[in-house]
């Protein structure tokens, strides 16, 4: 791994499909969802022996810094770039890549979210390294997740000719990226073969990231330069607040890579990969029990008929019976009970809307 590549921890979002574990005190990156680590932690332990900490950059919000400083000490408290409110992936990253390359001119970096589970990380770095040699071309590149299943929950990446160069992956240059299917359209696109799951993990030079960021998203390009002006002094925050807050919320796949010229797409297969989206995708990274049935976070779980059903329990020691029960999700946190059909996780979101709609505040 080359000195000028960097690691940037893309942290700070809220994670409300996993409600009510993942509360605004407590977003999902911070919890202990699969195992003992967070899942922050084990993003930054996946990094390890590629990127030394001085080279990994955190981007999220002011709250959730200080957790995060305590669960990764090793990172430099002054890597942790304050996003002073969420105005979506674009910026993060434009943020980020104008921080990198204040610091070295010739940084090439992958992006990568704080909540993704990674089974093969053998497999991952060897994808970031081929992804890496690709990106020193001048490609944006992404990483697609080969499909195992027709899901409406992931973006799709349509990958097009094989780029040329003696990479040592194969590398397709991106035809198209789609929003969110729905279940018919993800039936068809898995037939098709030539399309990849969008991970939203990306790797870039720095320098081609912001020369496309000024192309086409020409405001978040002028306030990005207002903020490197300062970057460095004493009015650095001051800065990145007046120019932050009249940004647009934008997503970085909608505002830069759909309409970028030189894209590149390393489609992966065996990662072991997901983006613990909703309660339903414990399911792919937890080892259920013969009933396929899943007992967590302390859960005490007596399960009579009952199958493929996961149980989340509040740490405490309270006994979870469920008779004759099938396709199940059942999470207890004390305060709310949530119980829902396994295939119904997504509509979580919209429990969130309602009760910020209702000003059910203490429940978010």
């Amino acid at each position: 791994m080359s000195e000028h590549h960097y690691a940037v921890i893309m942290a700070g979002g809220g994670g409300t499909r996993l409600w009510p574990v993942s509360r605004k005190e407590n977003p999902k990156q911070l919890l202990p969802l699969i195992g003992q680590e967070t899942l922050f932690q084990s993003t930054v332990k996946r990094l390890e022996n590629m990127f030394p900490p001085e080279r990994i950059l955190v981007v999220t919000v002011e709250e959730q810094a200080r957790e995060m400083n305590i669960q990764a000490p090793d990172i430099p408290a002054e890597n942790y770039l304050i996003e002073p409110a969420p105005r979506g992936t674009a910026s993060v990253v434009g943020l980020a890549a104008m921080a990198v390359q204040r610091r070295d001119p010739q940084a090439s970096m992958a992006i990568l979210p704080s909540d993704h589970f990674i089974r093969n990380v053998d497999l991952f770095h060897y994808l970031l390294n081929a992804a890496y040699e690709v990106a020193e071309q001048g490609y944006l590149v992404t990483l697609g997740i080969t499909p195992t299943m027709p899901s409406t929950g992931y973006g799709y990446i349509q990958q097009g000719k094989p780029v040329d160069g003696n990479f040592k992956y194969p590398v397709y240059a991106v035809k198209s990226f789609k929003e969110k299917p729905d279940e018919q359209t993800a039936q068809k696109l898995l037939h098709m073969g030539d399309h990849s799951w969008n991970s939203g993990m990306f790797i870039w030079r720095a320098d081609a990231i912001l020369s496309e960021v000024d192309k086409q998203m020409p405001k978040l390009g002028e306030a990005l330069k207002a903020i490197g002006d300062a970057w460095g002094t004493s009015r650095q925050q001051e800065a990145i607040e007046a120019n932050w807050l009249g940004l647009k919320n934008e997503t970085v796949d909608y505002g830069i890579m759909e309409k970028a010229e030189r894209v590149a797409v390393l489609p992966a297969g065996g990662l072991g990969w997901s983006d613990v989206g909703s309660w339903s995708s414990l399911f792919e990274v937890l080892l259920p029990d013969m009933n396929g049935n899943i007992a967590t976070n302390a859960a005490l779980h007596l399960a009579h008929e009952t199958h493929n059903t996961l149980i989340y329990g509040g740490g405490s020691d309270r006994l979870v019976v469920t008779i004759g029960v099938d396709d199940m999700v059942i999470v207890d946190t004390g305060d709310v009970l949530l119980v829902c059909k396994t295939d119904q996780t997504q509509k979580v979101k919209e429990v969130v809307e309602h009760l910020k709609k209702h000003r059910q505040e203490t429940y978010l």
